[in-house]
């Protein structure tokens, strides 16, 4: 209509959002549209609308675009551990298990986009088991510090961390192809298996001296209190 200004537009301009998230797009975007390997960092930083520097600004590499939390979420891990007690030790385990599912749930279709491209591209599927294999030592060190070397050998600490990553990477797996409903119930499960493999019994019958009982964890509370939520077990640290 003659002299009515039109209305202001709701939809955000395309420089709106962050650098750094719409160079993620682009990047994914390009990957599915041409292939990892085809991509170059000016495309990526052409198709986010900023420069060559400002896409190395935010990332070192391509690769880095596709796994850009695993520094953040290995430093949430440290400081969750760091906050135990002897008493909370499980819990903290598990909520730290709890912390890198939901940084995947939060992502949505982009973490089951990457899963997609780690699937097809062999250098990003070996980065993602290196990725894996740095949450594992952090889990085994911090074993290893809270049960104490006279309980625990380094072999049993490496044998209790991998069964915490690889019951979480379960969980994950099948959420990342669509077959799981509810991934938090069902890693507070797989954690709860983790726990029945290495809790030793509450009672061992034999006389003193006739064989060897080697603990290789322990807790005060009966096991169907500790899981399947151990956060649920205690109320606060």
């Amino acid at each position: 209509m003659t002299g009515t200004s039109p209305l202001p537009s709701t939809r955000p301009a395309p420089t709106a959002r962050p650098a750094a998230e719409r160079l993620m797009d682009a990047a994914f975007e390009l990957f599915d549209e041409r292939g990892y390997e085809q991509t170059t960092v000016e495309e990526i930083a052409e198709r986010a609308q900023v420069s060559r520097t400002t896409f190395f600004r935010h990332y070192r590499s391509k690769e880095e675009v596709i796994f850009p939390r695993h520094e953040v979420l290995l430093e949430s891990i440290r400081q969750r551990l760091a906050t135990s007690t002897e008493r909370t030790a499980l819990i903290a385990v598990s909520d730290a298990v709890r912390l890198v599912l939901l940084s995947y749930l939060e992502e949505g279709d982009r973490a089951r986009n990457r899963y997609a491209l780690t699937s097809r591209v062999g250098a990003l599927r070996d980065r993602e088991i290196a990725s894996g294999a740095r949450y594992q030592r952090l889990f085994r060190e911090f074993i290893s510090s809270w049960v104490g070397p006279a309980s625990l050998t380094a072999l049993q600490a490496e044998l209790m961390a991998a069964a915490v990553v690889a019951a979480h990477n379960h969980v994950l797996r099948r959420w990342l192809r669509g077959e799981s409903d509810d991934p938090v119930t069902e890693v507070d499960d797989a954690l709860a298996d983790v726990v029945r493999l290495f809790t030793a019994p509450e009672e061992r019958v034999g006389e003193p001296g006739q064989g060897t009982t080697v603990v290789v964890l322990q807790s005060d509370r009966p096991l169907d209190e500790v899981l399947p939520a151990l956060r649920r077990a205690v109320a606060g640290e």
